[in-house]
């Protein structure tokens, strides 16, 4: 996936320290006589100015060599745009600076917008109607930037120029060809909107207008919410008629470390050049608003045009492994229970191997469904984002104490019981908790797949999370539909209900790893209020079962202990909730915590950088960190090779922690990252094995 990587957060945080360097040492050397600009500037008329008239001025950039360059007055991701401040006779006004196309230059993923070459900006000067006759003197203190590929230099300079108002003088011949090279203003405004991940415009053009290599160029810095464009990026373009539209993707915007930076909104106007051929281009402007998703695509990569065999084939394999992946660990008692019953009639084994797999299946296609919704209505989510949600994982908890009590023999569900045999809705049930219970950890293989499913279209990312369904279904599937398999499990008998109370030991373990889940994202008050509801629930299970036992009516009894104790948790646990708390746990490599910033600036040490993501729900993530992170040897190998270690908590939404996730093609945790000085990104195994980081600290 084309997408800006940390190398280019790192680079341009360099770039723009060497650049203030470079501005306090060489600011006194602007003034110094002898020495002269890299780029030099001049100030030009077209011609005589009339009262009540506008004149065209112009400042001309040579450049004294082929390597230097100009920018654009927005200069992409590094560098900055010329800076003006007139010096005008009274009631005199200059307009806004008119550039021509520029040109696109990749240096080490950075994307700027420049001028090679001899170029010159154009500015309307008006004149007011009571101008007198004879010569004004125009002055403008202008900065700029000229940059190699290897080394840039701020540079200013005291521009003037005798104007004469009124005469017949001829015009400068040379504003013809300035003139032509500014791009032409559509005259219809277009439109333009901005999500998490992308920014479309559109623009009207004429459907006849020839596109050869187009690209837009944006003036906007900041489109809103922290985000810019990402200018290294590919460019998708639409064509709907006379209307063009053009896909950007948006990246945060990197806040260094104490500045606290208020959130601006999204623009009312979008202004910018549409570039097309050789130096030929239109200036449009464009309105917030709604944008076509008709047309055709004329340029770019679609996502459909990723190869989606492969992705399938990755989120199969990818639901096979969840089968014996930690995360997966609490529902094996129910799948063995299952698994069991499968042993009777061939018709009953199938039938259940069916419905378990369409609850694995429906299940995997919602939450797959509902994340993608979210995302598109411009939220920050990842899979399992569920889990980040205190009210999803309060009734998780409850759901697990309800099975552990079920196993338990404490009390039966009379229809649908999770370890009912012969029912389709037990085989349902379970498929469905199977899959709810499998999503808090990602696994080989399914990480590439879940990430590709962000950019694809909506059926093929659909598509996707069933084949993982399908996939975490399938050894039960086989069960069902093979008899050579199914012959080889234990025959039905009494074994089964001392097994299905013994399977009450993995449940209830489950079910105190999320109260622990539940104090670490709400708080201890929250906890504590849940652990209230929590004991109202089981006394009500406990007397369903005693009156299950004696052949009375069980659920309305049921109904009337619950009821206060869930009206209870409805006012309580909103009001004891705490979002300030802190999730960061005690670590030995005793990271810093993620942000871009911080990331930027450990990269500009120097030094190797590892960076993991993690979270209380994922049990994965626990077990690699006991393996392989939490090690005294771990950390000597990590003092010795001077590596920074930093971790990104994903335990509660982190819109930051979700954006790099996405650009590094990946849908949840766990996820590794390793950076060797100057190198790019390295994604590390999602389950490490106990040298692997020792290894990799290692490395010459």
């Amino acid at each position: 996936m084309n997408v800006i990587s940390s190398y280019l957060q790192r680079a341009l945080a360099l770039l723009v320290f060497t650049l203030a360097a470079s501005f306090a040492n060489l600011a006194a050397a602007q003034n110094i006589p002898g020495i002269d600009p890299n780029i030099e500037a001049t100030l030009l008329a077209e011609g005589p100015a009339k009262p009540g008239e506008t004149v065209m001025l112009a400042i001309r950039f040579e450049p004294i060599s082929p390597e230097w360059h100009g920018y654009w007055e927005n200069p992409g991701d590094a560098g900055y745009g010329m800076q003006l401040e007139w010096d005008l006779p009274g009631g005199w006004t200059a307009g806004e600076p008119l550039y021509p196309v520029p040109e696109q230059l990749l240096i080490s993923g950075l994307m700027n917008h420049i001028y090679e070459g001899n170029y010159a900006v154009l500015v309307p000067l008006t004149v007011p109607t009571d101008a007198a006759q004879g010569v004004q003197q125009i002055g403008v203190a202008a900065q700029w930037l000229a940059c190699t590929d290897e080394i840039c230099v701020p540079e200013q300079g005291e521009l003037s120029l005798a104007l004469t108002v009124g005469g017949d003088a001829p015009l400068d011949a040379r504003f013809v060809d300035w003139r032509s090279a500014i791009p032409p203003m559509i005259d219809s405004t277009g439109t333009f909107e901005v999500s998490s991940s992308s920014l479309r415009i559109g623009i009207p053009v004429p459907a006849a207008l020839d596109l050869n290599d187009a690209h837009i160029f944006v003036a906007n810095k900041e489109l809103g919410n922290n985000r810019q464009p990402r200018y290294s990026a590919a460019q998708r373009f639409y064509r709907d008629g006379d209307l063009l539209v053009a896909e950007i993707s948006v990246d945060e915007l990197i806040i260094p470390d104490g500045v606290e930076v208020e959130t601006a909104l999204v623009p009312e106007r979008l202004t910018g050049i549409l570039a097309f051929g050789d130096n030929e281009g239109v200036r449009f402007s464009a309105e917030e608003g709604g944008v076509s998703t008709d047309g055709e695509l004329i340029q770019g990569n679609e996502p459909q045009d990723v190869a989606l065999l492969p992705l399938l084939l990755a989120a199969l394999a990818g639901g096979l492994i969840l089968n014996i992946m930690p995360c997966v660990f609490p529902i094996l008692s129910l799948k063995a229970l299952s698994l069991a019953r499968a042993g009777g009639s061939e018709r009953t084994a199938k039938r259940d191997g069916i419905a378990y797999a369409a609850g694995v299946i429906l299940a995997c296609v919602a939450l797959g469904g509902i994340m993608l919704a979210l995302r598109a209505a411009g939220e920050q989510v990842g899979w399992a984002f569920q889990l980040q949600e205190p009210a999803v994982v309060v009734v998780l908890l409850v759901l697990a104490v309800a099975i552990t009590a079920n196993f338990a023999g404490i009390f039966e569900l009379p229809s649908i019981s999770l370890t009912q045999g012969g029912k389709p809705a037990s085989a349902f049930a379970t498929g469905l908790l199977a899959a709810v219970a499998a999503t808090p950890c990602s696994g080989p293989f399914m990480a590439a797949a879940i990430g590709a499913a962000l950019l694809l279209p909506a059926w093929q990312a659909l598509l996707l999370f069933a084949v993982l369904g399908f996939g975490l279904a399938l050894p039960f599937l086989l069960v069902g539909f093979v008899p050579a398999i199914r012959n080889r499990l234990p025959k039905p008998g009494p074994w089964m209900e001392r097994f299905r109370k013994a399977m009450a030991i993995p449940m209830g373990l489950t079910a105190l790893a999320l109260i622990w889940l539940v104090s670490r994202i709400g708080g201890q008050g929250f906890a504590l209020m849940t652990m209230v509801l929590i004991a109202g629930l089981f006394i009500a299970f406990t007397v369903v079962g005693r009156l299950q036992k004696h052949g009375k009516m069980a659920w309305p009894a049921f109904g009337l202990i619950a009821a206060p104790f869930v009206l209870f948790a409805a006012f309580a646990l909103p009001a004891s909730y705490s979002a300030a708390q802190s999730n960061a746990a005690a670590s030995i490599l005793e990271p810093e915590e993620y942000s871009a910033a911080a990331l930027a600036n450990a990269r500009a040490s120097g030094q190797p950088v590892f960076l993991w993501f993690t979270a209380d729900w994922c049990v994965t993530c626990k077990v690699n960190e006991s393996v392989a992170i939490e090690r005294e040897a771990t950390r000597a190998a990590f003092e010795q090779a001077g590596v920074i270690a930093m971790r990104g908590d994903w335990t509660r939404r982190d819109a930051e922690i979700t954006a790099y996730l996405t650009q590094q093609g990946a849908a949840g945790v766990p996820l590794y990252i390793w950076y060797a000085p100057g190198a790019e990104a390295e994604q590390l195994p999602q389950v490490l094995t106990p040298d692997s980081l020792i290894t990799a600290a290692q490395r010459p």
